[in-house]
C-alpha cells in the first residue's frame, strides 16, 4: 500500500545505503502515473490515468501484464480540473492473502467503480460501482486521489473535488467489502459543500483501527457561523463513525481563504500523537485519541505549507514543503507539548519523502530529479536527473537497491539506492 504500512510511515525495509544512484530503466505506458508505484514480489505495479492498471517486472520495465478497466473522463467533459483524462488517480492496494490488487476507475460517465484484479494476471475478480453522496447529477464534481486503504475487511476510498472546487460535492469516505458484495459504510464531512478529503496518502490507521482522515475548507466563512465540520482531522471508527476531530480555531478564515488542512494528510507519531499541517503553514500536534475539538491541538508551531504526504522516522516527520522551502524535518516532543524544526532540506525538493538505507528520499516533481538527504541535516548526498516530468506531490517505492518513481508517461527505475 501507500508508503508500505497501515500508518503510512513511508519507512522501507531492507535497503543498502544509496553508492552512485542512476536510472536503469524507463517504462513508458499509456498515461500518467499519479499514484505510488506498489511492489509486490518481482512486480511493479502502477495505475495510469487512461484507466489501465500495469504489472512490470521490477528487473527490466518490461510488461508482465496490462488491464484496461474503462475509458477516462476527458477533462473538456469536466467542470473544472486538471487532470487530462481522468481516469485511475489514487494509489492501488493489494491484500496479499487474496492477491488482489484493488483500484478505483473513473470512466467516462463520470461512475467510480472500485475493481479488484488477480496479481498473477490482471484478471477481473471484484467490481462494485461506489454511489457518491450527492447523487448521480454530481459525480462529476467529484475526484478519487487518495490512496486505498484496507482494514477490517474492506477497501476505504476517499473523495474530494475537482482542482478548483467547483459543483457541489462533499468530502467522503466508504469503506466496501472486500469480496465487493455486502453494504458500504460512508462517513461524509458535515459541511453544506466542499470539504475535500483529497490528500495523497490517503487514510492512516492506528494501532486501534482508527482510521484518521484530514479534510479540507467547507462552505462556512465566518466565525459567527456554527462550525460546519470542515477543515479538520477527523477520528473515524472502522465503521466509519467519526469519533473525535480537531479543527484549528482559525478554521473560519482557512475556510474564507482556501487554507485547509487537507492538503496533506496526518502523520501518526509513537503510536499516541498526530502531526499535521497544511496549507496555512501552521503544524499542529495532536492527541491521537482525543483529537482535541476546535482549537485543541497539544501544541501548535509555523512549519511550512505543506502539499502531499509526510514520511516518519521516530520521533522526526519529514514534512513535505512547498513555497516556503523545501521538505522539512520536523521533530515531536508529545511530552513536552513541543514542535522542533531541525532543518529544511533543498527549496525544489517538494515531493512526498520516504526514508530507506539512512537517507531520505524526495523528488523535486517540477524539476524531475531526485534527492537523496542526509536525515540529520537535510544536505543532498546524491541526486539524480530522472529524465521524465513528474505529477504533483510525487511520492517513490523502494526495494532491494532500487527506487521506483511514477511519471508523466510511465515509470522510471533508480539503481544503486
Amino acid at each position: 500500500m501507500y508508503n508500505r504500512t497501515p500508518d503510512r510511515a513511508g519507512m522501507a525495509a531492507g535497503v543498502p545505503a544509496p553508492s552512485a544512484p542512476h536510472v536503469t530503466w524507463r517504462a513508458s505506458l499509456d498515461g500518467a502515473v499519479y499514484g505510488q508505484p506498489l511492489l509486490i514480489g518481482s512486480l511493479v505495479v502502477v495505475a495510469t490515468g487512461n484507466d489501465s492498471v500495469y504489472a512490470l517486472d521490477s528487473t527490466s520495465g518490461n510488461v508482465a501484464w496490462h488491464a484496461r478497466l474503462g475509458t477516462p473522463a476527458a477533462l473538456s467533459s469536466l467542470p473544472c480540473g486538471n487532470i487530462d483524462p481522468l481516469g485511475i488517480t489514487g494509489t492501488p492496494v493489494y491484500d496479499q492473502s487474496a492477491g488482489i490488487i484493488y483500484v478505483v476507475a473513473e470512466t467516462s460517465d463520470f461512475r467510480h467503480t472500485l475493481i479488484g484484479l488477480s496479481v498473477t494476471d490482471g484478471a477481473v475478480k471484484v467490481s462494485r460501482y461506489i454511489p457518491m453522496p450527492d447523487g448521480p447529477a454530481n459525480e462529476k464534481n467529484f475526484q478519487q486521489r487518495p490512496a486505498l486503504a484496507i482494514a477490517s475487511g474492506r477497501v476505504y476510498v476517499a473523495f474530494g473535488g475537482l482542482y478548483g472546487d467547483c459543483g457541489q460535492y462533499h468530502g467522503a469516505v466508504v469503506g466496501v467489502p472486500l469480496s465487493g458484495g455486502g453494504p458500504l459504510v460512508q462517513f461524509v464531512v458535515p459541511t453544506g459543500r466542499e470539504g475535500a478529503i483529497w490528500g495523497t496518502a490517503g487514510p492512516v490507521a492506528g494501532p486501534d483501527g482508527s482510521l484518521y482522515v484530514s479534510s479540507g475548507n467547507g462552505d462556512q466563512t465566518s466565525g459567527g457561523q456554527s462550525y460546519d465540520g470542515s477543515d479538520s482531522v477527523s477520528r473515524l471508527t472502522p465503521g466509519l463513525r467519526r469519533a473525535s476531530f480537531f479543527a484549528p480555531a482559525t478554521w473560519a478564515d482557512d475556510n474564507a481563504r482556501d487554507l485547509d488542512l487537507g492538503s496533506t494528510q496526518p502523520a501518526l507519531v509513537g503510536g499516541d500523537s498526530l502531526l499535521i499541517t497544511g496549507k496555512r503553514g501552521t503544524g499542529y500536534l495532536l492527541n491521537a485519541t482525543r483529537l482535541g475539538g476546535i482549537g485543541g491541538a497539544i501544541a501548535q508551531a509555523p512549519v511550512c505549507q505543506a502539499y502531499g504526504a509526510p514520511a516518519v522516522s521516530g520521533n522526526v516527520v519529514y514534512v513535505p514543503c512547498q513555497f516556503d522551502g523545501g521538505i522539512t524535518a520536523v521533530a515531536v516532543d508529545a511530552a513536552g507539548r513541543r514542535l522542533t524544526v531541525q532543518w529544511r532540506g533543498p527549496g525544489n525538493a517538494n515531493g512526498s519523502p520516504v526514508v530507506g538505507g539512512g537517507v531520505v528520499w524526495v523528488t523535486d516533481w517540477e524539476g524531475g530529479t531526485l534527492y537523496a538527504l542526509d536525515p540529520v541535516t537535510g544536505k543532498p548526498l546524491h541526486q539524480v536527473a530522472l529524465g521524465a516530468k513528474l505529477p504533483h506531490f510525487s511520492s517513490l517505492s523502494l526495494a532491494g537497491s532500487h527506487a521506483y518513481i511514477g511519471t508523466l508517461t510511465g515509470v522510471v527505475a533508480v539503481g544503486g539506492v
